[in-house]
Formats: C-alpha cells, sequence, structure tokens
C-alpha cells in the first residue's frame, strides 16, 4: 500500500478480509513509523467493525508507516509507503545584465526555494514560448532546499522583443499525485546596438577638437579684452597727469 500527502496525510486501512467475522472487540490497531524521528499524531475518523480510518499528521520526510493489527487474537501488520511532497509556490527570474549590446552575453538564472521532492522538479527557461534550456534534478539532492537552474546566451536583436521566464514543474503523476506548475513573473532585456571602432574614434576626435577651440576663444576673448582695458587706461593717465602740472611748466 502507498500513500501521498502535503502537510496532513490521510490513511484509510482495512481489514475486512482477515478480520471476517470477528467482533469489534477483536479487531486492535496499532500504527507506528519505521524510523521514529517525531511523534505520530492521529486522529481516528471512522471505523466499523473491520476496519478504522484514520487521519495521520506530522509527517515531514518520505517514510514507512507500520499499521499493526490484531485480528480474533492474531496479530498481524501491513506497511503504507509514505511520499511527502511541497509544491513549487514561487519562482524567481534574474536577467543579468538587463542591459546588453548584440552579440554580447547575458545570463538567466531561476530559483524556486523550498520544493520537494527535487528528482520530481524541472525547471525550464523560456524566452516568449520557446524553451531555452531545462534542469531536472537527481535523488541524490537534499530536500527542501533552493532549486537553481542558469543558463547563458548571446543577445539577438529580436531577444528585446521576448518576454523571458521560468516555469517550475513538480510531476508526481509517477507516485500516485498530481502536476503542479508555477510560472516566474516575466522580465526583458534592454538590447542596444554596440557603437563600431572606427565611429568611436571620430566621435572622440571631433568632440577634442570641439573643446580646443571652445578654449581657445576663450582664452583669446580674455587676452584682447585685457589689453584693450590696459590700453584705456593708459590714455586716460597721461591726460590726468598733464591737467596736473603747473602752468608755468606747461610750453
Amino acid at each position: 500500500m502507498s500513500s501521498f500527502g502535503f502537510g496532513t496525510l490521510t490513511v484509510a486501512l482495512f481489514a475486512l478480509v482477515c478480520c471476517s467475522g470477528s467482533d469489534e472487540k477483536a479487531f486492535e490497531v496499532h500504527m507506528r513509523l519505521e524510523k521514529l524521528i517525531t511523534s505520530l499524531n492521529k486522529i481516528l475518523l471512522r471505523e466499523q467493525t473491520q476496519w478504522k480510518h484514520y487521519l495521520i499528521s506530522n509527517i515531514s520526510h518520505d517514510t514507512v508507516l507500520w499499521c499493526h493489527f490484531t485480528c480474533s487474537g492474531k496479530q498481524k501488520s501491513m506497511s503504507s509507503n509514505v511520499s511527502v511532497y511541497q509544491p513549487p509556490r514561487q519562482v524567481f527570474l534574474t536577467l543579468q545584465p538587463t542591459w546588453v549590446a548584440v552579440g554580447k552575453s547575458f545570463t538567466i538564472e531561476c530559483r524556486v526555494p523550498a520544493v520537494e521532492p527535487l528528482d520530481s522538479l524541472t525547471l525550464s527557461l523560456l524566452r516568449g514560448s520557446e524553451t531555452l534550456h531545462s534542469q531536472t534534478f537527481g535523488k541524490a539532492a537534499p530536500a527542501l532546499q533552493e532549486a537553481t537552474a542558469t543558463f547563458s546566451s548571446m543577445a539577438h536583436r529580436e531577444d528585446g522583443h521576448h518576454n523571458f521566464s521560468c516555469l517550475a514543474v513538480l510531476d508526481l503523476m509517477s507516485r500516485g499525485g498530481e502536476v503542479f506548475c508555477t510560472h516566474s513573473a516575466p522580465k526583458m532585456l534592454e538590447i542596444y546596438e554596440p557603437v563600431p571602432d572606427s565611429q568611436m574614434v571620430i566621435i572622440v576626435t571631433v568632440v577634442s577638437v570641439l573643446l580646443f577651440l571652445f578654449v581657445t576663444s576663450v582664452l583669446l576673448c580674455f587676452i584682447f579684452s585685457q589689453h584693450w582695458r590696459q590700453r584705456r587706461m593708459g590714455t586716460y593717465g597721461v591726460r590726468a597727469a598733464w591737467r596736473r602740472l603747473p602752468q608755468a611748466f606747461r610750453p
């Protein structure tokens, strides 16, 4: 028997065949985990003469649940494989850099925190509806860690017209569960055309010449203004000295 759950787990235990014809007092049930790490919380939901239905909670990892029961004085047991999952609730996408020249490289990174089981997770990096990269994770990866997928690419002109996003898919069909899909918020790249080297040299040269002419004109204006001021002040000084001379010394 196998069971699958998130947060709390419902386990139905039936002993109809083993306890056929037995009365209610002859049927007793005890449950335990294969490895006793945490206490097992169980609530009896329903019961009849040959079976009992429990709600099991406080299971945080994959384990085996053992049920020991007594039918007509004979002790028996059965096990149930319990798988625990954490769906991808948040998906974060990062573009680095966000402003890139045509022909230069950029990196797409997708992060999904606290998800398990990782071996059932697939991260797909998308440009529009096109899949650029898909990444899966092995069983050796620790549970409830941050899953990350990274992809580097060269920037093209058309990249500026598409949204980039990340799709996280947790496929539990093979374990008796369902498929959970979560998208990141879309992001866009700013694409620009690089300036050719020869054109850059011309621009720098023109700017340098214009700057030189501007500085030169400012200096010339300053020099001419000072020269004009000195000449004007010199003429006025001679006339003033002439007026101050006594009449006897004048010719």
